[in-house]
C-alpha cells in the first residue's frame, strides 16, 4: 500500500474515531443527567403549575426565546411543539393572555404597521394554500396576536412573524382540536 493510502486510511479511521466520541460522551452525559428531562428536539419540557394556578380547560405557554409551544390538555397530557415567532422584540408581547376565538381555515388581514412595513401586501387575503394563517387560527384576546398554523413550512423554528406563534399546519389542527376558547395563554 502506498504512503498517500496508509495516510488516507489512518486519516480516516482517526476522524471515524473523532466523530464517534462526542456521540459517546454525550450518552455518557445525558446519563448523569436525568434531572433533566428534554425532548428529541433537545426543548426543555415544562410544568404548567409553574405558570398557572389551575390546569382548568387546559393552558398554553409559547416560549419566545426556545421558539416552542407547550399545551396541556384538561387532563394533564402534555405535548410540545416548535414554533415561530416574531422577528423582533418590538413585534414580542409577553404575558398572560387567552384563547377568544377559533377558525378552521382563517381569512387574513394584515395590519396598518405591517403594509407600511411591505406596501405589497394585499388589504385581505382569503383562506387557502396563499394564506399566511395556515389552516387554523386561535385568537387570543391582544387584537392582532394569533396562534395559527402556516403553509410556510421554512418560518417554523425561527423569528419570522410580525408578532403570532406560528405552527406546522399538523400541530396548530392539534393544538386547535383540544383547545377550547377561555384557555389561558403565556407568551414568555
Amino acid at each position: 500500500m502506498s504512503n498517500f493510502k496508509m495516510t488516507r486510511r489512518a486519516l480516516m479511521m482517526g476522524a471515524a474515531t473523532t466523530l464517534a466520541t462526542p456521540a459517546i460522551l454525550r450518552a455518557e452525559e445525558l446519563s448523569t443527567q436525568s434531572a433533566v428531562r428534554r425532548n428529541a428536539s433537545s426543548f426543555q419540557t415544562r410544568d404548567w403549575s409553574n405558570y398557572f394556578d389551575e390546569l382548568g380547560v387546559g393552558r398554553i405557554v409559547c416560549d419566545i426565546d426556545s421558539r416552542a409551544l407547550h399545551h396541556w390538555s384538561a387532563d394533564g397530557t402534555y405535548k410540545l411543539y416548535p414554533s415561530s415567532v416574531p422577528m423582533t422584540d418590538e413585534l414580542t408581547r409577553r404575558g398572560y393572555t387567552e384563547v377568544v376565538r377559533k377558525k378552521v381555515g382563517p381569512t387574513w388581514t394584515p395590519t396598518a404597521n405591517m403594509r407600511k412595513r411591505d406596501p405589497s401586501l394585499p388589504a385581505f387575503m382569503e383562506a387557502g394554500p396563499g394564506n399566511p394563517l395556515g389552516t387554523h387560527a386561535m385568537y387570543l384576546s391582544w387584537p392582532a396576536y394569533l396562534i395559527h398554523g402556516t403553509h410556510d413550512t421554512r418560518k417554523i423554528g425561527r423569528r419570522s412573524s410580525s408578532g403570532c406563534i406560528g405552527l406546522y399546519n399538523e400541530h396548530i389542527a392539534e393544538v386547535f382540536a383540544k383547545t377550547e376558547v377561555g384557555t389561558k395563554v403565556l407568551l414568555l
